[in-house]
């Protein structure tokens, strides 16, 4: 393991004390990979880059290498109730080798075509391992789970994408604005998903500030947005989140807490089910966020 650290140090440029400098994430690479490279907490590495600890990072992005002290600062003025305490996205699964898209809708107990939809996956490709995915809430992981995830991991290519970029909370206060959300709450879900930063993926294939799914997209561009939605923009995909929040703010007559949950967990499955006690942990840091953005 010293010897892998030792070698990976030769590929990323270390930041000097005084600026950071842009790294282009290559195959495989982890936040912790690079943190423990130069000499930093995977913490105070993601906190400088608005990610979670447990972000995934995709290759061919490009992610800032700050200075020890960039890296601290950040950590020390993060949001204490932040995407960093947050519990881990629902449904994550990398496909192993041996998995087929059929096998696995037939374990989650769905149609193959909703997996597919959700993902922005060929339903008649061929589903590469290292693919990661969502599986729907609550199904069991597919039989081939018990063989270890391939190192290197993919994200299929689908809108939208998570490209490079950040937004403010002013930005995100401006576009729930216009549709009628509070802007408290989508800046809090966004800090809770992505810490404002556009080129986060989840290890359940969300996307970007807003951390959209891909079948969650194209169902906002279908029946909710007024105007075409650039797959790529950073302030877009906050109108896309911002688009679903005021959807399950209606679904849920208002109630910020379950809009909240249905986010996270998904509306129907809450209502079956009930909040699950990730969810809960979710719902209570999005609430204790709302304060730090005017709610």
């Amino acid at each position: 393991m010293r010897r892998y650290l030792s070698l990976l140090g030769l590929l990323v440029l270390p930041a000097t004390a005084q600026a950071a400098v842009v790294h282009t994430v290559a195959p495989g690479e982890t936040l912790w990979q690079l943190a423990a490279a130069n000499n930093m907490t995977t913490r105070s590495f993601a906190a400088a880059n608005g990610l979670s600890p447990d972000a995934h990072i995709v290759s061919g992005r490009t992610i800032k290498i700050p200075s020890v002290a960039e890296a601290a600062g950040a950590l020390a003025s993060a949001p204490t109730a932040s995407a960093a305490s947050g519990p881990p996205p629902m449904g994550a699964y990398t496909v192993r080798p041996g998995d087929s898209l059929s096998a696995i809708a037939v374990t989650s107990r769905v149609p193959m075509s909703a997996i597919a939809s959700m993902n922005g996956i060929d339903p008649n490709g061929v589903l590469m391992a290292g693919t990661v995915i969502k599986l729907p809430t609550g199904s069991p992981a597919p039989a081939g789970s018990a063989q270890p995830a391939p190192a290197t991991t993919s994200v299929p290519q689908s809108a939208p994408y998570a490209s490079s970029g950040r937004v403010s909370s002013a930005d995100i206060a401006a576009v729930a604005s216009r549709n009628g959300v509070p802007a408290s709450l989508a800046s809090a879900i966004a800090w809770q998903e992505s810490g404002f930063n556009n080129s986060m993926v989840s290890s359940a294939n969300a996307r970007g500030v807003m951390q959209v799914m891909p079948g969650t997209w194209n169902w906002v561009q279908a029946n909710l947005a007024r105007r075409r939605l650039d797959p790529s923009s950073a302030i877009d995909n906050v109108g896309a989140g911002v688009l679903y929040l005021g959807h399950l703010l209606g679904e849920t007559g208002g109630d910020p807490a379950m809009a909240a949950a249905g986010y996270y967990q998904g509306i129907g499955s809450v209502r079956s089910i009930g909040m699950l006690p990730e969810t809960q942990r979710y719902v209570a840091n999005v609430m204790a966020l709302r304060s730090r953005f005017g709610g």
